[in-house]
């Protein structure tokens, strides 16, 4: 029956004159997403309407859950496009459509008419009476509420032709991404940074990861992880490119020559030094992590201040007022969950101290990281210049 698509936006249309950018964004993410299926479609717009529509059989579940997936979208509406043949044609056309969607016609309803073409010999308001009142002499078990009605019948009426939708599936809302310039996400096997890239993207910013590896302390199965995490993130936010760092000699380097209940604060600070060269290579314009206050040692506000003290780059942390609760909600919506609990470990819960620093104080940080002077900076152009990139 539904062959056409009208996709919805709500904050682009809050845009000026440089509106047609963020709509041209979004007619290409939309073709992006459907051109994977197997059907056909052509995706177009026209005075503030995107319609995606098939060019042959398709699977409707399909593609209302890639759809779904498309950050700028508001609203998909699986909908009916009538030509203009006359007002008698309409009303036809009307009873056909209640027809077909709805087979049990024991529901309330109300005609919702929006008059674009101001040239239609009739006002919404005659429109909505008479379409109504077909389909209730036609459907005598239907009924009429105007407040509260199980079937809202849309019928906008515009210059070329008629669009008819009674369905409206909420979409994932945000910004088109790549509007917004990009970032680096360091990424973990973790819940919290797969939702904080998520949340980043859906702003309109193109992600990048970089994700620390830790062999033979960490195991392969556990990079694999990282990369399903990475995957399944791009399913929403587009081709993700993924640094796997070596960040063995690192840590062990660390971990001999500095405070052990320093470590998880002095390894953080080198995490973000290297994820910022890297973004600096590839023009990203910050960094984005899954930290939340007092979550973990490393992530109370003294903690966070002296891991920022380390960044030129500015650092976005989505989550930072978030319960635990909170991020897991989103993870299981968005699919990361299930991975995220694979028990396998990362780089930094191997080297966790018994009685970490929760208020560490950065000049005696920075006295403590002066007995890496001898190594740190040929360990750290190691790592970055034997970086793995995976494109996921």
């Amino acid at each position: 029956m539904f062959h056409t698509f009208l996709i919805k936006y709500a904050e682009i249309g809050l845009k000026g004159k440089n509106r047609y950018v963020f709509e041209d964004a979004l007619v290409s993410h939309i073709h992006h997403s459907l051109k994977r299926l197997d059907g056909k479609f052509t995706v177009t717009k026209e005075a503030g309407r995107i319609y995606a529509t098939a060019a042959e059989e398709f699977d409707y579940d399909e593609v209302i859950d890639a759809l779904k997936k498309v950050f700028g979208i508001a609203a998909i509406c699986p909908m009916v496009q009538l030509e203009d043949n006359g007002y008698d044609d309409l009303k036809a056309k009307i009873v056909e459509y209640v027809d077909k969607a709805y087979p049990d016609k024991h529901f309330t309803f109300k005609v919702n008419t929006r008059r674009a073409n101001k040239q239609y010999p009739h006002t919404s308001e005659e429109v909505n009476r008479d379409l109504g009142e077909v389909i209730l002499d036609t459907f005598p078990e239907t009924k009429v509420d105007v407040h509260n009605p199980d079937v809202l019948l849309n019928v906008e009426l515009r210059a070329k032709r008629i669009n008819v939708y009674s369905l409206v599936i909420p979409g994932p809302g945000g910004m088109p991404v790549g509007t917004n310039g990009r970032a680096m996400l360091l990424l973990s096997g973790g819940i919290d940074s797969p939702v904080a890239g998520y949340m980043i993207a859906k702003r309109g910013v193109t992600i990048e990861a970089t994700y620390f590896h830790a062999p033979p302390y960490t195991s392969d199965r556990a990079k694999q992880k990282v990369v399903d995490l990475a995957k399944q993130v791009a399913k929403y936010a587009g081709p993700i490119k993924l640094n796997v760092v070596n960040f063995t000699d690192i840590q062990l380097y660390i971990y001999e020559q500095c405070p052990h209940e320093e470590l998880t604060i002095i390894m953080r600070r080198y995490m973000m030094k290297i994820a910022e060269e890297l973004a600096k290579k590839d023009d990203c314009l910050g960094l984005i992590t899954g930290e939340s206050i007092g979550q973990v040692a490393s992530q109370t506000v003294h903690s966070l201040a002296v891991t920022n003290a380390v960044c030129t780059l500015p650092v976005f942390r989505p989550l930072i007022g978030f319960d635990k609760q909170d991020i897991v909600d989103i993870s299981l919506k968005i699919g990361t969950y299930e991975t995220s609990i694979e028990p396998y470990e990362d780089c930094c819960t191997i080297f966790v101290a018994k009685h970490p620093v929760t208020k560490p104080v950065l000049h005696l940080i920075e006295k403590s990281e002066r007995n890496l002077e001898e190594k740190i900076d040929a360990l750290v152009k190691e790592a970055i210049d034997t970086v793995e990139v995976i494109r996921c």
